[in-house]
């Protein structure tokens, strides 16, 4: 039986966005490496989570999104917060999945759907379709029989085909939405999917929010589905997500320098009123002007151990009551 090969083509419009994304990356890599950006890194993931669950009708707000992921009471629907916590605990491990693998697949959508539905983790046995923000089925998925059948297919030609990985991950994105392999939570995971794929190649698009820019085009992004299917290959929808990848790059960069020079302007007040002796946190705070301890902490003391800038008489404990802090 001859392989399977997903109907695309490979177009100029492709080529040149796949290399205007490579230099991008290029040039976030210059701006600063986002492993020295925590808070930021933080933000972004917030961000992918509460957009790709707004886009399946969450109704919490992204400070509320914010809330429960650090713990807080949220008053808000019950299935909505479960499902924040879910998103929460299926991309905290993104880095332990492998995305060629149909079992981690499904062990995610387990995690991801878990107390929501009763199918969590298995492929469904009923029909299903694509419905698009505005209540309009768009796409009735294949029958329920051949699913199985087709993800394997799916997943042997991702592992064995040689694309670039922007455009085969595109590719895959597309086909995971037409064949809909679960009965709920399809399009959660398959934007996760294809997030755990290019994370994969490149680690840095673990913190590329690429959801909150699918959710700002959400018409588009069902638009490019609908296309493709009639068109009977996923070009339209290909084209679509490397736009969306461009996107979420250039803002990635952008709140990157931003964050780097606020970082900068708060390390350097902080550098001109620490000396080589321990200081505690009530005195610097003095001669910085400021009157918040935790503000103080998160926004000075940590940027600055993170740097390596200065260090703690007690590394121990590092929020010790007595602790004090000196310039290295």
């Amino acid at each position: 039986m001859d392989k399977y090969i997903p109907p695309y083509d490979i177009t100029e419009e492709m080529l040149e966005l796949t290399s205007e994304i490579m230099e991008l990356l290029g040039e976030l890599k210059n701006v600063n490496e986002l492993e020295k950006l925590p808070r930021l890194r933080r933000v972004s993931r917030i961000k992918s989570i509460h957009s790709s669950l707004a886009i399946e009708n969450n109704t919490l707000s992204l400070q509320q999104v914010t809330d429960v992921i650090e713990g807080k009471r949220v008053l808000g629907p019950q299935d909505d917060i479960i499902a924040v916590k879910n998103a929460f605990q299926t991309y905290k491990v993104i880095d332990e999945v492998n995305p060629f693998s149909i079992e981690d697949l499904t062990k995610m959508h387990k995690i991801m759907m878990n107390d929501l539905v009763d199918e969590a983790g298995k492929i469904r046995t009923s029909s299903v379709g694509v419905i698009n923000q505005n209540g309009d089925v768009i796409h009735v998925a294949p029958p329920y029989q051949m699913v199985k059948g087709q993800l394997l297919q799916l997943f042997d030609w991702l592992k064995t085909s040689k694309p670039q990985m922007l455009i085969k991950s595109s590719v895959f994105h597309y086909e995971f939405e037409f064949i809909h392999p679960f009965l709920d939570g399809n399009g959660r995971m398959g934007r996760l999917w294809q997030t755990a794929l290019l994370s994969n190649w490149k680690p840095i698009f673990k913190w590329i929010p690429i959801e909150s820019i699918i959710k700002d085009n959400q018409e588009q992004y069902y638009k490019a589905i609908s296309l493709s299917t009639s068109e009977g290959k996923s070009n339209r929808f290909i084209l679509f997500m490397l736009g969306v990848i461009k996107s979420a790059l250039f803002d990635i960069i952008k709140d990157s320098r931003k964050h780097y020079s606020h970082i900068n302007n708060q390390i350097t007040a902080l550098m001109s009123v620490i000396e080589a002796y321990p200081m505690s946190l009530t005195e610097l705070m003095e001669k910085v002007g400021l009157k918040s301890r935790d503000t103080f902490r998160k926004n000075y003391i940590l940027p600055a151990l993170e740097a390596g800038l200065i260090g703690m008489t007690n590394p121990e404990k590092p929020r010790s009551k007595n602790q004090k802090y000196f310039k290295i």
